[in-house]
């Protein structure tokens, strides 16, 4: 089923995506809102600029955007997968708890936080780009990759990972991530371990891992030291 954003309003354009199973198509989207939120079971193509909080609590379905996406993508999602060919906004994943964000470009800031582990789920967010600051903010669980593909330099902002208490965070970098917070821990790691999520992002995105392996790997994980952590989550 096809749907133009812009003869239908974001209001209508929502209420025929939950009411439409299987494929769907959205075309001329231009920051309508909410596209998605909850979606489950089925395939949802965006071609344009959603807008903010696409596809919130998202429930199994799989959403590709064909350009940039606004803040608040796949806020508290549940699970599924989404495919940003573009840049994605601010609070990218805010408090997910299952399901894989996938951005070729870069991100804005708060990217993750308070991201989290939920019985089996774990989220996943890879980011190709760089991203802003606060990235990982109060992370308590999942795991999220930055690539750097698009910069020479560390490629994210300050404060990585404040009040981090769970879950990881790798770093594709030249050199070793400073200035970190004193709840953070960085040290080079083999890529091994992520390989999967880095293949899933070169055949998403047309990328050889030639390129994505040229440069070390840093992993961020929280202080043993952090006296809070335990509160929220098993490490």
């Amino acid at each position: 089923m096809i749907f133009s954003a812009k003869e239908l309003g974001y209001e209508k354009l929502n209420e025929a995506v939950r009411n439409t199973a299987g494929e769907i198509e959205i075309n001329d989207c231009f920051g309508e809102r909410f596209v998605g939120c909850g979606a489950a079971d089925k395939t949802i193509t965006v071609n344009g600029t959603p807008g903010n909080a696409m596809g919130a609590y998202l429930n199994g379905a799989t959403m590709i955007v064909n350009g940039n996406a606004q803040d608040a993508v796949g806020d508290t999602m549940n699970a599924g997968r989404i495919v940003i060919h573009g840049n994605a906004g601010d609070a990218l994943g805010y408090a997910m708890r299952g399901g894989e964000i996938y951005v070729k470009g870069s991100a804005g800031y708060r990217a993750g936080i308070h991201m989290k582990e939920y019985m089996e789920k774990r989220p996943l967010i890879v980011i190709g780009g760089s991203t802003g600051s606060f990235l990982g903010e109060y992370l308590a669980g999942g795991m999220m990759i930055v690539l750097g593909l698009n910069t020479d330099e560390v490629p994210v902002g300050n404060f990585t990972g404040t009040g981090m208490h769970g879950g990881q965070i790798w770093i594709r970098s030249s050199s070793k991530p400073e200035k970190l917070p004193a709840q953070v821990c960085v040290e080079q790691a083999d890529p091994q371990e992520i390989l999967p999520y880095l293949a899933n992002y070169a055949k998403l995105f047309g990328v050889s891992m030639e390129t994505i392996l040229d440069k070390p790997f840093y992993r961020l994980s929280p202080n043993a030291k952090n006296p809070y952590k335990r509160l929220y989550t098993v490490n």
